[in-house]
């Protein structure tokens, strides 16, 4: 994406940072993402040698860059097929192809405050996980100016976001398709789960930092420039977080907020993805809570409280709360619904923990059967749990991990065969009226862009988008393209991954 979301820009210290309140996009902040924390102040960043050599016609770059995960080895690293595919206020996003593998990465140059270290490096080396951005390598150059330093970050490279596939669908007046829903969010939720569990926050989860391989259906959590480690009693920022997306104690001015900001950002994607558009567009930080209280109703005095204790005395005027059924289409699926309820409540506390969301019912769907994606590949990996992930919550883990074949498979036989046109519901973004959400809940239909129909399997199989032929549009602008398929909303969308870009 050429829009690069200026959230993984930056500032000087924790204490000083500023945040653009444009909705959806940050930018404006100082170019740096290094921070002064504590005495954690950094030696001057060894400058690798950078080569740059003709061969075949094509540039090559060698640089001596380190590990993004384990020991401190630097090594050579040699990259061509450079390009800038996105700018902001933090610096410059490139393409590149590493010589050795022929694998395409990103590069994200940010300016380096040489007296600190960068809080964005320092988690990144943290974190591996399958929905969170690998970092690969990371390396230093030399800037125009004297003395100044840019760091590096080699990022894989993922081509799409949730956010153009959400703008394809909103442009053809549709939603994305039930079944894409749970599957994106579900991983977002997963990714969550892992970086909370680390006491890291990212504080600023939007549709743009969520990438997608369309091929293989895998999200990824990216863009941690505004992240950082919660600790208890240390205040932080409360200017922080993409408007849209912000959570209300935040808006209160709270400092000593906890990762269920994050939550609620998610559950504002969520219901962004349902609705077609966000949910609480509010045109500055006070329309914000405007917005937000038009559906939540006026905040009590206690949630208030639990936002933020300094606005106990304000006076907000007593708006009552509008019914979740009736902020969504007839046609969403009731689950569907009752997690974006217990993910928006006022109180952080009452909100539920990313794992929790994995064990909705509304995952439900993902849990009982085999599913495969129509270009034949297996889906995602998606119940690959790690120690430290089952470690999380436990009682959740009997919930977590796939149901059983034999028992899904003695349940369809039990509750006899349906027809394709009884209780089963569309695919295409309404989903199914019933808990489950999909094909009216049978455990053994096959769902397509045209609805539900009755099958002898087990399986149910769902279509995401799928891979087209661009083929014949001479002097395309390299915009993304849409296949609207007859399903209506079951459409297939493939960006051009040539204007993608890492948030």
């Amino acid at each position: 994406r050429k829009d690069i979301s200026a959230s993984s820009s930056t500032r000087k210290s924790e204490k000083t940072e500023p945040s653009n309140d444009n909705g959806g996009d940050m930018s404006g902040r100082p170019r740096t993402t290094s921070f002064a924390e504590g005495n954690k102040q950094q030696n001057c960043p060894v400058m690798g040698a950078m080569k740059i050599i003709s061969k075949d016609g094509s540039k090559v770059t060698t640089v001596v860059a380190t590990p993004g995960q384990g020991p401190d080895r630097p090594q050579e690293v040699s990259y061509t097929d450079t390009k800038i595919i996105g700018n902001g206020s933090f610096g410059v996003v490139f393409q590149a192809k590493l010589c050795d593998t022929g694998e395409l990465v990103a590069i994200k140059k940010v300016l380096q405050d040489k007296r600190f270290k960068n809080r964005e490096l320092q988690i990144m080396r943290r974190l591996e996980h399958c929905n969170i951005v690998k970092l690969k390598y990371f390396f230093y150059s030399s800037g125009e100016r004297k003395d100044e330093v840019y760091l590096n970050l080699v990022l894989e490279y993922i081509p799409e976001t949730v956010y153009k596939v959400a703008r394809h669908y909103a442009k053809n007046k549709q939603t994305i398709p039930i079944n894409f829903i749970r599957l994106y969010m579900y991983q977002l939720f997963r990714s969550l789960a892992y970086i909370h569990s680390l006491g890291i926050c990212h504080r600023d989860i939007k549709p743009q930092n969520l990438l997608l391989d369309p091929e293989t259906a895998v999200l990824k959590l990216c863009d941690f420039g505004s992240a950082k480690q919660l600790l208890d009693g240390e205040p932080n920022v409360s200017y922080i977080c993409s408007r849209y997306y912000r959570a209300p104690e935040l808006i209160f001015g709270a400092i000593n907020y906890t990762t269920k900001i994050d939550v609620w950002s998610a559950g504002c994607v969520l219901a962004e993805l349902l609705l077609g558009q966000p949910i609480f567009p509010g045109d500055s930080g006070v329309d914000q809570l405007v917005e937000i209280i038009k559906v939540l109703g006026t905040p009590t005095r206690e949630q208030i409280k639990e936002m933020n204790p300094n606005y106990t005395e304000f006076k907000f005027p007593q708006i009552k709360s509008h019914p979740w059924q009736k902020v969504f289409r007839t046609r969403t699926p009731p689950d569907a619904i009752a997690l974006v309820s217990r993910l928006l409540e006022y109180t952080p506390g009452t909100r539920i923990t990313p794992m929790q969301a994995c064990a909705h019912p509304f995952f439900n769907e993902l849990r009982e059967g085999s599913k495969t994606l129509p270009n034949g590949r297996d889906f995602p990996l998606l119940f690959n749990f790690t120690e430290q992930e089952l470690a999380i919550q436990p009682s959740l883990n009997l919930i977590l991990r796939p149901r059983n074949p034999n028992d899904i498979a003695a349940k369809a036989s039990s509750s006899g065969s349906m027809e394709g046109g009884s209780g089963s519901g569309s695919a295409g973004g309404a989903g199914g009226s019933s808990s489950s959400g999909v094909a009216g809940g049978a455990n053994s239909s096959t769902v397509t862009g045209g609805g539900a129909s009755a099958s002898s399997n087990n399986e149910q199989q769902i279509n995401l988008p799928q891979q087209q032929s661009c083929g014949g549009a001479s002097g395309a602008s390299g915009a993304d393209d849409m296949t609207t398929a007859s399903g209506g909303d079951s459409s297939s969308c493939q960006p051009s991954a040539a204007t993608s870009s890492m948030g």
